[in-house]
């Protein structure tokens, strides 16, 4: 007897919900697939004032990897927020609000300012949101406010100027002063420097500073005179860094006392700042003249990009995106899986224009620091100043 002739009516129903549910059940991933809908990053950068283009140029260097990537990581497709924080750290409680309750950003991405990047650093931990920091190095994100969701693409503040107090006592410097702005990263620069320059039995006699963003320098460059030290410590970016080193020179002091610093005080300033900068050393996780392939496609993909050159902002932007990229490859795309997603950011081995670095568990880059001389238009490399140097993390508990 044939089967087929014989099943009931009821028969061809029941096939037809079984595949029915067989289909739903195989449209199921790619339905939850596009109900993941994009990864919104909120940018909070400084867009005006006085670290306007360094905000600029970190955003270029992340959308630039994500550029790389075809516009998406992880599968994702990617959708970008904006806030200007003005580098006004009285307005950031309120600015990070605007990106993580009205926008509703998974990730935020900010700031160059430590007193504002220490607001966001708050705000995400209380709010569970990621953030990565592509620039600020103020000392207590990676030390008491360490977070497993807190990682930074830069550096602390410790980092290079340690490195200049250790390459300052090795040319014999035994006397030195110090200038920058009374805020957190001014303070934290010139502690590093201090503790890298005792290492040879060198000491800082006076600290001078001046309100952020002050650059009324004349009064703090005759103490300088005066005082005669063997050289000069100086923690100022952008704009401020522009004047500094102008007036620095100006004031017949670049003859006799040299002048160091972090790589901020001539990153993105040299063609403003011009003879008066040259020859200048300075120390930092990157020079632009780095000699590795990596580097240059970096900086060649960047020009042809943008129409300029890049500069340890685009960097640190761009690693930025590299960080959570790894992250993301990790969990498939899946941000819910956020214990593994932030374990994974800090197991990964960032090949950076700077050269690889890893991550320490406090969440800051592991990096050679570097020596560098103004040549022109340049900071270039010299040698390594420390190698794989890590920041003490102190006062983290994770």
């Amino acid at each position: 007897m044939n089967p087929i002739r014989h099943t009931t009516a009821a028969a061809p129903k029941a096939a037809l919900a079984l595949l029915a549910a067989a289909a739903a059940l195989v449209a199921a991933p790619l339905t939850a697939t596009a109900q993941q809908g994009p990864i919104k990053i909120g940018f909070m950068l400084p867009y005006t004032g006085t670290y306007a283009s360094l905000g600029d140029n970190i955003e270029k260097g992340f959308r630039l990897l994500v550029q790389e990537q075809g516009g998406k990581l992880a599968g994702r497709e990617i959708q970008y927020f904006k806030v200007d924080d003005e580098s006004e750290p009285s307005k950031a409680t309120d600015n990070v609000a605007k990106l993580i309750k009205r926008d509703q950003v998974d990730v935020l991405v900010g700031t160059v300012h430590s007193g504002v990047a220490l607001a966001m650093a708050r705000a995400a931990r209380e709010s569970n949101t990621l953030l990565i920091i592509p620039n600020a190095g103020a000392g207590d994100i990676t030390g008491p406010l360490c977070s497993p969701g807190i990682v930074r693409s830069s550096f602390s503040n410790w980092q290079p100027a340690y490195a200049m107090g250790v390459v300052a006592g090795s040319k014999g410097v035994k006397r030195a002063m110090t200038i920058t702005w009374n805020y957190a990263a001014g303070t934290e620069s010139v502690k590093g420097f201090a503790e890298g320059l005792e290492k040879s039995g060198g000491k800082v006699i006076k600290e001078l500073n001046l309100p952020f963003p002050g650059v009324e320098f004349q009064a703090l460059l005759t103490e300088i005179a005066a005082q005669k030290p063997d050289a000069v410590y100086s923690f100022f970016a952008g704009g401020a860094a522009v004047k500094f080193v102008k007036d620095y020179d100006a004031a017949g002091l670049r003859r006799t006392i040299p002048l160091y610093g972090p790589g901020f005080l001539t990153d993105g300033t040299l063609e403003a700042q011009g003879a008066a900068a040259q020859g200048m050393l300075t120390t930092l996780h990157y020079a632009d003249n780095l000699d590795t392939p990596r580097n240059n496609a970096f900086r060649k993909s960047y020009a042809l990009t943008y129409k300029a050159n890049a500069d340890v902002y685009s960097v640190q932007g761009y690693d930025a995106a590299q960080i959570l990229a790894a992250g993301l490859a990790a969990v498939k795309g899946d941000m819910k899986q956020r214990d593994a997603m932030n374990a994974a950011m800090r197991k990964v081995t960032v090949d950076s224009p700077r050269g690889k670095f890893t991550i320490s568990p406090a969440g800051n880059p592991v990096q050679d620091i570097y020596l560098r001389e103004v040549k022109g238009n340049y900071n270039e490399f010299r040698s390594i100043a420390v190698k794989s140097l890590a920041d003490p993390a102190r006062g983290c508990k994770l």
